[in-house]
């Protein structure tokens, strides 16, 4: 009984687990040489043979057939009076080669080789499944979800897999329920606890670069190439893309007719609003391509200290800097360019003054998150209602009321 569970314990494997059969068999012989060893000492006299398609084995000893009072290892040896009960031609300096049952070893034995069995085949599964998804890093897989917990979501592949969605790689406004499929990027791979963890992301710029290569099949052969990537996931991102050929429009092809291509990555990123950039090794229109939709007057750029001063008309600053500074700040990231945005006309203007011109009234901090948003001088402050300064800044409201009343008492 025991022979028969342990035929189909390696039967089960080679039909249910994904291994090669070169490498099953040689996990097989590996493990039944063990046990010869741990028997016999060696198994260096040993034939084992498996036969895969039908399921089961044999394991045949090579013995040297010697005078009977010359026997000095029965594992190696047979004496000739032994021998010729098997057959009465054999003489002495002969080879016997004879069949040693499973059924020998004992039922211990026979239990700790189908345990010992059990446990390398695994590890075998463990280390296909590691090196697997060790070459699919970058690649968007397709899951179901299994389970849902608060820091993290298990989702299982196609093959029953166990995969890893943590919640600091999920979109903010991402909610999932057992049973949903969801689409995710393999974003590192590791062995933990001689288990491999596979670990998803939805909010790397890798998924987002994936996302464009199934939606337009332009980037995918290679006819349009992304330059780079930043975004802030749920909220808004920028891409960069250039085209090497001429009868191309990067930036129309991406986007599609009436957006048809960029709807669905949109959809999948839970309403992400991404802007497409045409990219430009001229750094002033990169800059004012990336500040779209605002339309800039000038630009002042300094290439050592890698910033640039935007001037605009004062009714364009809030759609450079964006809600919560998202624009500017992604603007800055794809340029590579520290981006300060002033409003033009501000210096000839006498009436109005400078914020640095507080700073013995109003701590340098609070002046340096206000002109983060645009707002440089007193007037350009003032211009703002409360709520609004609120929402663009981190201040609280009662510091704002404060930074407003020494301004207003300035032209009082």
């Amino acid at each position: 009984m025991e022979t028969l569970n342990l035929i189909d314990t390696f039967s089960e494997f080679k039909e249910l687990k994904n291994i090669d059969r070169a490498t099953m068999m040689t996990v097989l012989e590996d493990v039944f040489r063990g046990l010869l060893v741990k028997r016999f000492e060696t198994d260096e006299n040993f034939d084992v043979i498996i036969n895969i398609d039908k399921g089961d084995f044999e394991i045949w000893r090579n013995r040297e057939v010697v005078e009977d009072e010359n026997l000095e290892d029965p594992n190696l040896q047979i004496t000739l009076s032994e021998a010729k009960k098997i057959d009465e031609d054999f003489e002495a300096g002969e080879e016997v080669t004879d069949e040693v049952k499973l059924g020998d070893f004992g039922r211990r034995a026979i239990l700790s080789l189908r345990q010992n069995l059990t446990s390398r085949i695994l590890d075998l599964e463990k280390n296909n499944l590691y090196g697997k998804y060790k070459e699919r890093i970058g690649e968007i897989v397709m899951g179901e979800i299994y389970q849902v917990w608060k820091r993290e979501i298990l989702v299982l592949d196609d093959e029953g897999n166990e995969l890893i969605l943590p919640k600091s790689e999920q979109i903010p406004s991402d909610y999932f329920r057992k049973g949903d499929t969801i689409r995710a990027v393999v974003i590192k791979v590791e062995m933990k606890n001689n288990n491999p963890l596979i670990i998803l992301s939805r909010t790397s710029p890798i998924f987002l670069e994936r996302l464009f290569e199934l939606e337009v099949p332009e980037i995918f052969d290679g006819l349009i190439t992304i330059k780079k990537i930043v975004r802030v996931p749920g909220e808004r991102a920028k891409v960069a893309v250039e085209s090497y050929d001429e009868r191309i429009d990067p930036v129309g092809a991406c986007v599609g007719m009436k957006g048809s291509r960029i709807h669905g990555i949109v959809r999948e990123l839970k309403n992400e609003n991404i802007d497409v950039i045409n990219f430009t090794t001229n750094i002033q229109l990169f800059i004012q391509r990336s500040l779209s939709p605002a339309k800039i007057s000038s630009i002042k750029i300094s290439e050592e200290k890698k910033d640039a001063e935007v001037y605009l008309m004062p009714n364009e600053v809030s759609l450079a800097i964006g809600k919560g500074g998202l624009n500017i700040r992604l603007a800055s990231q794809l340029t590579g360019y520290e981006i300060d945005v002033y409003r033009e006309g501000v210096h000839d203007d006498e009436e109005d003054v400078n914020l640095e011109e507080f700073a013995d009234e109003i701590d340098g901090w609070i002046i340096d998150e206000l002109k983060s948003i645009g707002c440089d001088t007193a007037k350009s402050v003032l211009d703002l209602s409360t709520e609004d300064l609120v929402k663009r800044t981190d201040l609280e409201e009662e510091t704002i009321q404060e930074v407003v009343k020494v301004l207003k008492a300035e032209f009082e």
